[in-house]
């Protein structure tokens, strides 16, 4: 499932006119699925229900599809805070997509139920620290480590369950729509990207970004 490790090397070595080649306008979809609300350009960037972090009036919106057994999505995310914190003007969507099985699906549910704790960012990034293959006595190991109350956790998962099933649908959805492989797969303002990026090809496509979105106003 993962096609990272290839388009990665790939990306790396890129100018800014091959990048401009690989990027894949998001306005496009929108137009393929003006039927479906999920597959909106604004249910994509704006999902009321996606975790988001950073500048949440910023220019630009990155969204992120991830799976917490991805060893690129874990590469890439500390990079990826990195240049949003030093941007300023970065919003930061998350959009769960478990593609490496059933551990993968439990620790995304269990982590969008610590949002009814504030407690989504801590949780997020604590299980992209790790390494390796995980498992369920990991995970709640590896969030009660970085503070979250489990059992609050597991509660809201129970309470919330239709609600955080809906929202990793329409994740799924989306990400089919768009026509990405593997994780991680990005958007950077109205663009999809697929595959990881490095610190200087990031920064390159959030430029890039910007300039399309003023040229489109």
């Amino acid at each position: 499932m993962i096609t990272g490790k290839r388009i990665s090397f790939l990306i790396i070595l890129l100018t800014v006119a091959a990048l401009a080649a690989l990027v894949l306008p998001l306005t496009q979809v929108g137009a393929q699925s003006s039927n479906n609300d999920a597959l909106s350009r604004e249910a994509i960037l704006r999902d009321p229900a996606a975790p988001t972090i950073g500048n949440l009036k910023g220019d630009i919106t990155i969204v992120e599809w991830f799976d917490y057994q991805c060893p690129y999505c874990k590469k890439m995310n500390p990079d990826l805070l990195k240049t949003m914190r030093e941007d300023g003007h970065i919003r930061l969507v998350f959009k769960d997509w478990p593609v490496f099985g059933a551990v993968s699906t439990f620790a995304a549910k269990l982590v969008l139920a610590t949002k009814y704790q504030n407690k989504y960012e801590q949780a997020h990034n604590a299980l992209m620290a790790t390494t390796g293959r995980l498992n369920e006595d990991m995970v709640r190991d590896t969030l009660t480590k970085a503070g979250i109350d489990l059992a609050r956790a597991e509660r809201d998962l129970e309470t919330h369950r239709k609600d955080i099933d809906a929202l990793l649908a329409r994740n799924d959805e989306q990400a089919s729509a768009l026509g990405f492989q593997g994780t991680p797969a990005l958007i950077i303002g109205t663009y999809r990207v697929p595959g990881a990026l490095d610190v200087a090809t990031l920064k390159l496509a959030i430029q890039d970004a910007r300039k399309a979105l003023k040229q489109s106003k």
